[in-house]
């Protein structure tokens, strides 16, 4: 696929009147479980802006860890990123993210928090895009460019309790693919592989996320003994600042296809990953980093590559359609993630996961990401599940 491929992005000024940050909280029954860590509840931080004209745009800012994240993220959002950005114009959304990233990059290096402000500077670069969309009374996925708005979604974080139920679950749903979460000892995986693949048969689409668990040894040994399983693609089987040279090692030494990208920060860094050629899937999260300013760009040249773009997404309903809209808009052959654990910040904002059809959502004809959250119902959302 050439550059060309993808279109670049349209150039929309704007001006920026407010910028809020409203965070909740869902108090789940079940611990979502990584290799890593555990969430013991589900927040979400959501960015509202509004330009002089009295255009409202929504975005999400990735908030999972520590567990105090939200609060921290928003905090910098108010009293970092709003002055930066309220009374100001530019443009075009891109023109913001620039100035935003370009103005804070010393001070990312100066507090050590290069991540949570990257994370801040995603969310809003968000909501500037929803914002830019539903100005043009366009959906986000035909504004950016896309042909139509079908995506394909597989059921995410399957955790290592008892996960072929909650895939049932989400099969009878309507969901064709999935991805377990492994690196909880090698019986434990190989375990939970086996109670897949007899619930789900052979033929189904099924991955793995390691989420950085193991070594180079570790994930030689462990990717021959799953590679039996027929899998997708396995993600994140070493840590993400491991060398490039460790990545090829185990990509020479096993058949499966390689995932990763999620933790991946700033052209630099994706530019790297890309001349490695060690990935097959790339999955950078807009929330996370570079919103759709910074994705976009990514996004071409990877695809460009031959890379299969499957963006990462783990959060709550408003980063999630941007995300799918994105993905809608870039084509090809990629899967939106879906967390397969209940989450009411995710379902009451994520209307067309309440209709998927043989694996697929339709993202329709509605402006912007297609939903604009209202706090008070998000409340009565979390309070009824809880």
């Amino acid at each position: 696929m050439s550059l060309a491929a993808l279109p670049s992005l349209p150039v929309l000024p704007l001006t920026i009147a407010r910028l809020d940050a409203m965070v909740f909280r869902y108090p789940v029954k079940t611990p979502v479980r990584t290799s890593f860590g555990v969430m013991h509840d589900r927040p979400a931080l959501f960015v509202r802006v509004e330009d002089t004209d009295g255009a409202v745009g929504w975005g999400e800012v990735w908030c999972n860890f520590p567990g105090c994240g939200a609060e921290h993220r928003a905090r910098l959002l108010d009293t970092v990123m709003a002055p930066l950005l309220v009374g100001r114009a530019f443009d075009s959304a891109q023109a913001a993210f620039a100035h935003l990233s370009n103005t804070t990059a010393v001070l990312a290096i100066q507090s050590g928090e290069p991540g949570p402000i990257a994370q801040t500077i995603a969310g809003i670069d968000l909501a500037l895009w929803d914002l830019c969309a539903r100005r043009a009374g366009l959906p986000l996925w035909r504004l950016l460019g896309g042909t139509h708005g079908r995506v394909p979604v597989y059921a995410s974080g399957l955790n290592p309790d008892r996960p072929e139920e909650l895939a049932l679950q989400r099969r009878a749903e309507g969901y064709r693919a999935f991805k377990l979460k492994v690196g909880f000892g090698e019986a434990r995986d190989i375990a939970n592989l086996e109670a897949l693949r007899l619930a789900l048969g052979n033929d189904t689409p099924l991955m793995v996320d390691a989420n950085q668990a193991w070594s180079l040894a570790q994930a030689q040994h462990m990717a021959a003994r799953i590679a039996p399983f027929g899998l997708g693609w396995l993600e994140e089987p070493l840590r993400a600042d491991r060398p490039w040279s460790e990545w090829r090692t185990l990509q020479q030494s096993t058949p499966l296809a390689l995932a990763g990208g999620e933790n991946l920060a700033g052209d630099d860094a994706f530019d790297a990953a890309l001349q490695a050629q060690v990935l097959t899937v790339l999955q950078p999260d807009a929330a996370k980093w570079g919103g759709i300013s910074g994705c976009w760009p990514v996004v071409r040249r990877a695809q460009a590559a031959g890379l299969r773009y499957c963006p990462h997404y783990l959060g709550a309903g408003v980063g999630l359609l941007a995300s799918a809209h994105l993905l809608a808009a870039a084509g090809g052959d990629g899967m939106l993630e879906v967390d397969a654990n209940p989450n009411p910040l995710r379902t009451a904002l994520s209307p067309p996961l309440q209709r998927i059809e043989d694996g697929m959502i339709d993202l329709g004809e509605l402006p912007g990401i297609g939903v604009e959250p209202d706090p008070a119902r998000i409340a009565d959302a979390i309070a009824s599940a809880t």
